[in-house]
């Protein structure tokens, strides 16, 4: 019996290594791997990598096209109305844009997965109390709070953290209160309880590591949802402040040249398009490879 059981527990591992051989064949898999990768690489050395300073006003060579487009290949990516390195703005944007959406998803991160793990833990009226907070938050529209808070305290860092936060935790709860519900039935809790550890124990030491895997897979996701929520949200007016160079803030400055200057807003919405693609396709890949069911 020992000897079965030990032979059972010990067939998964080859299945799991031969999912991750499979999946990195998935041409779809390795995309998104690198689209992520390049994206971190550009926002963490992105003053560095940039040909030109990106906030270096040339009046003389203003709506240069891209080069191949009539431009020249002292301006690959063309310029804008004020002379500046479009291809150097779009390096530079990374870095507020990819870091400002991580941070909320860090923070959203910790507010629903404390939330949910206690919700679908205890239960009662703990869980109810989780579960209308969870109701609450989805069905108060993000871009009234959004305006809501510009409205106050005006644009800034600091509050478009907190609407993309505020917007994103429930999306956490929700899912890792049901994974708690499911885990707090288990064996493994049982046995702890039958042994006298604490509740805050059982919760972070095990029933957290068996849903650390959702967790990363629901942060993938909300990384690219925040990135096209701090885009629009500056594009409106209500992101960061004026001056500070993202993709949203690109988009915002060429609005007035869309028929005369392409490239002004066609170039960082491709740039927005393949960061969100990649941690969508890095979401779907790590789903299909955490999931039991594959």
């Amino acid at each position: 019996m020992i000897a079965q059981e030990l032979t059972t527990t010990e067939k998964p591992a080859p299945r799991r290594s031969a999912s991750w051989g499979k999946l990195f064949h998935n041409p779809s898999a390795i995309i998104g791997l690198v689209l992520v990768v390049l994206t971190f690489i550009t926002a963490v050395f992105g003053h560095w990598m940039a040909p030109h300073n990106p906030t270096a006003i040339h009046l003389s060579r203003h709506l240069i096209p891209p080069w191949g487009f009539g431009g020249t290949s002292r301006n690959i990516l063309g310029t804008d109305y004020l002379g500046r390195d479009e291809l150097s703005q779009i390096i530079v944007a990374t870095g507020p844009s990819i870091v400002y959406s991580i941070i909320a998803v860090l923070i959203s991160l910790v507010i629903g997965t404390v939330l949910g793990l206690y919700g679908g833990y205890f239960g009662g009226w703990i869980a109810n109390v989780v579960t209308f907070l969870i109701d609450t938050s989805m069905a108060y529209p993000f871009i009234l709070l959004a305006l809501t808070l510009m409205a106050v305290a005006g644009p800034g860092p600091g509050k478009l953290v907190a609407a993309l936060a505020f917007s994103g935790w429930p999306s956490f709860a929700r899912v890792i209160r049901g994974q708690a519900m499911q885990y707090r039935e288990s064996l493994f809790v049982e046995a702890s309880h039958a042994i006298g550890a604490s509740h805050s124990r059982i919760i972070f030491r095990h029933v957290l590591p068996n849903v650390g895997t959702v967790i990363i897979v629901i942060a993938t996701m909300n990384i690219a949802i925040n990135v096209l929520l701090e885009a629009g949200l500056t594009f409106i007016g209500l992101g960061l402040n004026a001056g500070t160079p993202t993709w949203g803030s690109m988009l915002a400055d060429s609005r007035d040249y869309i028929q005369s200057a392409w490239w002004l807003t066609v170039l960082p919405g491709l740039a927005i398009m393949l960061s969100v693609i990649g941690f969508n396709l890095l979401g779907d890949w790590l789903r299909d490879l955490w999931d039991p069911r594959t």
